[in-house]
């Protein structure tokens, strides 16, 4: 038996007890366990509690109970902002492991999960900054000097947070930060395929002093645990991201009780690159290469993936061809090892899913240029991973089902312009709304055309970035509310108006 078989074994012999509520780690109610597959290998390294509604109950209460009696609520910002940073420390500290762990979950590449563990820490001291600097109210002008009139804001209570599994721990966080910042108590449920980091996270907070009942996770399916707390009549606020069916389920549970809801639903997502980008042999290296960034990080399995390359006729053969042709030098392989460029696809079902999309797009009439198969057998990645060639598919037109929906996976669709009108169009053609790239040498044009795109983030001559202080979400389909910035903060608080009459007299409105 090697090294890794044995830690293998080894884990799945031990349980781990993933299901925190009112400050204590247990097992599910129903003693259910799931085990983690490693999508390098398909094979089982860990195994965690199943929980169910019964899970979510107990978890709700305890986060109930620790907002209606518990201290933090009232903690000052002073006080929630220092344990934020505490939290961003231990991540600091702690950084490696948990980009090993996401890595190992996700199958993203190691320096990819190390990355998401930088974002995270950098969350957390961006909404610590944010609450530390406010003023404690806004002074309203009612016009007397007899009134005082002052406009502040309350934590919003209970939050019921669901997070996808592509990026388990920086959805998270972008959750958790928040609602901690705002002095709200939360019950978390991760992906059921990729809990791991969350889990972790939550052994963070308590380390950094949350008071017990505060931080609260479930580990279990969406369509219990995720259905249960969405329903819930005591959670007061649910955030959601993930697929649009599975928001919509969610919108639909929590509207009974009028809860907040916040949902980020996924993108399709366009990279319009104009002639003049591609002018010099620099500005060209640099668009392929963005063009390779924006559709293959973590092989495709993000929200703002710029899976809709968008490209102007003149310059479109060269450009796709010097494309496809890096495209097929991508390094396949498990994330943890060196070299590796894009790891596998989360599961098989995931991978299932992208195959059918080719499928049907090669049967509508697209033309492959890169990849569109499993690799090879045999050859240096593990046996049973569920990789998928980095794929390029040419010819897309807006009628194919690949350039509408969503696929998740490694897989860019190529669509051609000739006009700036004709560029705007094709961009904004897509029920979601969540982000876009524009490539020009043109500043004026460059800005023109991404003030005219109906996308939640735009990016001149640059694909992926994000900035914790800039809020995040789309236009469309691709959601409502969002996270991060001032307005990440606003989702989760009540606004309140408190208006103190100084100098209180009769009316006398009614004379008799």
């Amino acid at each position: 038996m090697t090294g890794h078989q044995a830690r293998q074994t080894q884990d799945r012999q031990q349980p781990q007890h993933t299901i925190h509520a009112a400050g204590e780690w247990r097992e599910a109610v129903s003693g259910a366990t799931r085990e983690i597959l490693d999508p390098a290998d398909g094979r089982a390294f860990a195994l965690v509690a199943e929980g169910d509604e019964k899970d979510a109950d107990l978890a709700v209460a305890a986060a109930r109970d620790a907002f209606d009696h518990g201290d933090w609520p009232h903690t000052t910002a002073v006080g929630r902002a220092a344990l934020l940073r505490r939290v961003a420390d231990l991540l600091v500290r702690d950084r490696e492991r948990l980009g090993l762990l996401e890595s190992r979950d996700t199958g993203k590449t190691v320096e990819e999960g190390r990355v998401d563990v930088d974002c995270v820490a950098d969350a957390f001291r961006y909404f610590a900054g944010l609450i530390a600097a406010e003023a404690p109210g806004r002074v309203v002008d009612a016009g007397s000097p007899d009134v005082h009139s002052v406009v502040g804001h309350e934590p919003v209570g209970v939050c019921a947070l669901i997070t996808p599994w592509n990026y388990p721990l920086l959805q998270a966080s972008w959750k958790i930060a928040p609602a901690l910042a705002a002095g709200n108590t939360f019950v978390v449920k991760p992906s059921e395929i990729t809990p791991l980091t969350t889990v972790a996270l939550i052994g963070l907070l308590a380390e950094a002093g949350l008071p017990a009942g505060v931080a609260n996770i479930v580990t279990g399916p969406g369509h219990t645990v995720g259905a249960r707390l969405a329903e819930h009549p005591d959670v007061d606020l649910v955030s959601f991201t993930g697929g649009l069916a599975s928001g919509v389920k969610v919108a639909q549970a929590a509207a009974p009780t009028v809860k907040k809801v916040a949902l980020e639903l996924g993108g399709k997502n366009p990279n319009v690159v104009f002639a003049d980008a591609c002018a010099t042999e620099e500005g060209f290296d640099t668009a392929v290469d963005q063009a390779l960034n924006a559709a293959f990080i973590h092989s495709g399995q993000v929200c703002s993936a710029g899976s809709r390359l968008v490209v102007e006729e003149s310059v479109r053969e060269r450009f796709v061809a010097e494309l496809a042709s890096r495209a097929g030098r991508i390094r396949l392989g498990r994330g943890t090892e060196d070299g590796v460029e894009c790891g596998p696809l989360v599961s098989e079902q995931q991978r299932a899913k992208v195959e059918d999309h080719v499928a049907a797009a090669l049967a509508e009439g697209a033309v492959l240029r890169a990849g569109g198969r499993r690799p090879d057998p045999g050859d240096a990645r593990p046996a049973g991973g569920y990789f998928y060639e980095p794929t390029v598919l040419d010819g897309c037109h807006r009628e194919m089902r690949i350039v509408r929906e969503e696929v998740f996976g490694p897989v860019l669709t190529v669509e051609t312009f000739r006009t700036e009108d004709e560029a705007v169009a094709l961009a904004n053609d897509t029920e979601y709304g969540l982000a876009g790239a524009v490539w020009s040498a043109d500043l004026a044009r460059a800005r023109r055309v991404a003030a005219r795109l109906r996308h939640g983030t735009v990016w001149i001559n640059d694909f992926h970035p994000y900035l914790p202080q800039a809020e995040w979400g789309g236009f469309g389909r691709s959601g409502v509310g969002r996270e991060l910035g001032p307005a990440g903060l606003a989702e989760y608080r009540e606004t309140k108006h408190v208006y103190h009459n100084l100098a209180p007299r009769p009316v006398r409105w009614f004379t008799g």
